[in-house]
């Protein structure tokens, strides 16, 4: 394929991870918070900065901040360093940016069935959205106690950098300061690898929390942040915006890789855009002109007509002018519809969790890749009441303030994002819900399937078995093949192992399920193996169930096989328990990694509340 050919291939989103807001840890929890219309906006947590010293609800007041409300993380001081190598003092000196870019690639990869250690040597990218880190403030109060892990631990580049070191990754690997269209932005240079071929796999995502107070207190003095603490998009009452924060990261791949690869795609990406304000009323200043012209680029990279657009992510924060120019940019290049041409409904993700600023793009990208897996639009939380000057008689626009299924304009569900920097950058992004699955054969046959896990430790392992088990409840019977595949084949193997047999997901549910309890049921077989192990031999060809092995005799031979493989004494090729070779790469539950608080001296003023809520041991 020529390079020509790749610019104008699609790009599959074949894995996701997140962390949000509101205990959006996932994006199945995150996908629940957003059709259940919730608000995750609360007080700024005690351990962050002291509210009673710092908060002034005037804006523009010396050395105070207008708002006491924000969209938060739990435990952003807390990670698994152990899993990833990284010595205690190193990661005490870790930006929590860095650890949580970290987690979450890892976590998106497990969601593709990728191995990430696999990947060593690859062509593989990594884009992260970053615009900077509170965490230095922390580590460079005291000059004496400067160290030069505070250098790498609280530098922009290494979030992405350090990704790339850790798992060996040959591609380009970049940290991108866009401001808010960071994320966007990191995506839109991720495709540009895959279509270059310069990246075969790519990992684009943002990273962003709020972790000490002056910048809060700059935006304040600005009267860029509302005093109520809301996002009130749209909105007559619109005055600013609230602070939020999280991760998010994308596995990509060409769509033709993808399929060849038989990997679980979420969604596709048919053509992003960036360009800039150019010289306009200011530099923080919206333009109009270039929010219109970024998203006609992403059309006609994509091939796709306005008419065909039936929904829009907007960047929308809630200002009163912002929200406005991009409303009359949407118009100008979506609104012209005929009579019989689908609604495009605009939605806004920060009337939920806040605008989670250099993140803010990937959130809303996750945010309609999941309402296009679902065909369900949630609601928006805004406006209660409509700017005076943002008209929608007359326009195809409407936003929902009630979730609602996601009628297609055309053959297709197509959809905008969008993600606008306050220096200038602009970013759009077209994405498509993905090809439809093949249905599961209405006679499947129902015979015995293996399944193998692995962890760091005992307790990580129980509490693995226990999400496998709540997947697995309800799990459709025909997919127990391509599940125990994708756990057999697409994850890092680890010392303490698990290995049950079972024809039936309930079945394989309920041994799970008791094992993630404490127990040893019979059927399961659990050990320690060294990762290191050297006396593996291989299977012989005659270990392996055949396709006339009667039901008895495969199970026989997958309990053998099972036992080997938690023994650690013979390498299972899992292709040969793949049968027609037509097995599917699907998600699955992610690693429960085990954290420990790692962190830079608090604030005095925190330090009482913070040990108060710690439960775990301080490095």
């Amino acid at each position: 394929m020529d390079t020509g050919t790749r610019m104008g291939e699609p790009i599959a989103i074949v894995g996701m991870g997140c962390r949000f807001p509101g205990g959006a840890e996932n994006p199945e929890r995150f996908w629940q918070l957003l059709r259940d219309g919730v608000d995750a906006i609360r007080d700024v947590p005690p351990e962050r900065w002291n509210l009673a010293d710092l908060y002034d609800p005037a804006p523009g007041a010396p050395g105070k901040t207008c708002t006491r409300r924000g969209g938060f993380l739990e435990q952003v001081d807390r990670f698994d360093a152990e899993f990833f190598g990284i010595s205690p003092p190193e990661a005490q000196r870790m930006d929590p940016q860095q650890r949580l870019v970290l987690e979450v690639a890892w976590e998106a990869l497990e969601d593709a069935a990728i191995v990430p250690v696999a990947l060593a040597g690859s062509r593989t990218g990594v884009f992260i959205g970053i615009c900077h880190s509170d965490y230095d403030t922390l580590a460079f109060r005291q000059y004496s106690g400067i160290h030069m892990l505070d250098t790498t631990g609280t530098s922009d580049c290494i979030a992405a950098n350090r990704l790339s070191y850790l798992l060996d990754l040959r591609g380009p690997s970049l940290a991108i300061d866009t401001a808010c269209s960071s994320s966007l932005a990191a995506l839109h240079l991720a495709c540009q690898s895959l279509w270059l071929a310069e990246s075969t796999l790519a990992l684009a995502g943002g990273v962003h929390l709020n972790l000490s107070p002056e910048r809060s207190i700059g935006l304040s003095q600005g009267r860029m942040l509302a005093t109520d603490g809301r996002c009130k998009t749209f909105d007559a009452q619109a005055d600013g915006y609230v602070r939020g924060e999280g991760c998010g990261v994308l596995v990509l791949k060409r769509l033709s890789d993808a399929l060849a690869d038989r990997d679980p795609i979420r969604a596709i990406i048919r053509g992003t855009a960036v360009n800039h304000n150019g010289r306009s009323n200011g530099l923080t200043a919206p333009n109009t002109a270039a929010q219109e012209e970024v998203i006609r680029r992403a059309l006609a990279q994509a091939g796709v007509q306005p008419s065909q657009v039936s929904y829009v992510e907007t960047h929308a924060t809630g200002t009163a002018l912002g929200d406005l120019i991009e409303f009359k940019a949407l118009k100008a290049v979506l609104g012209q519809r005929q009579q019989g041409d689908p609604r495009c409904l605009l939605g806004s993700l920060k009337t939920n969790i806040g605008h989670l600023e250099a993140a803010a793009g990937i959130a809303g990208l996750i945010k309609v890749t999941l309402a296009l897996q679902h065909r369900q639009i949630p609601p928006s939380l805004s406006p209660q009441r409509l700017h005076p000057y943002i008209r929608l008689d007359g326009t195809p626009f409407e936003i929902p303030t009630r979730g609602q299924s996601w009628e297609p304009g055309g053959e297709l569900r197509l959809a905008g994002v969008s993600a606008f920097g306050f220096g200038g950058t602009n970013a759009h992004l077209l994405l498509q819900e993905a090809p439809p699955e093949p249905p599961a054969p209405p006679n499947h046959p129902t015979i015995p399937h293996l399944l193998t896990l692995t962890a760091r430790s005992d307790a990580a392992l129980r509490q693995l078995a226990g999400r496998f088990a709540n997947h697995l409840d309800a799990a459709h019977p025909a997919h127990l093949p391509d599940i125990c595949f994708s756990a057999n084949t697409g994850r890092t193997l680890f010392a303490f192992r698990l290995a049950l047999v079972a024809e039936h997901p309930a079945e394989m549910a309920g041994l799970l399920a008791a094992f993630g309890c404490g127990q040893r049921p019979p059927g399961v077989h659990f050990g320690h193996s060294p990762r290191r192990r050297t006396a593996v031999v291989e299977v012989e060809e005659g270990a392996y169930p055949r396709p006339q092995s009667s039901l008895a005799e495969r199970r026989r031979m997958l309990e053998v096989l099972g036992g080997w493989f938690v023994e650690g004494s013979a390498a299972v090729e899992w292709g040969r328990l793949a049968g027609d070779g037509r097995m599917r790469r699907v998600s699955l539950p992610t690693y429960p990694f085990e954290r420990q608080r790692y962190w830079m001296e608090s604030p005095p003023a925190a330090t009482a509340a913070v040990k108060a809520s710690d439960q775990t041991k301080e490095v």
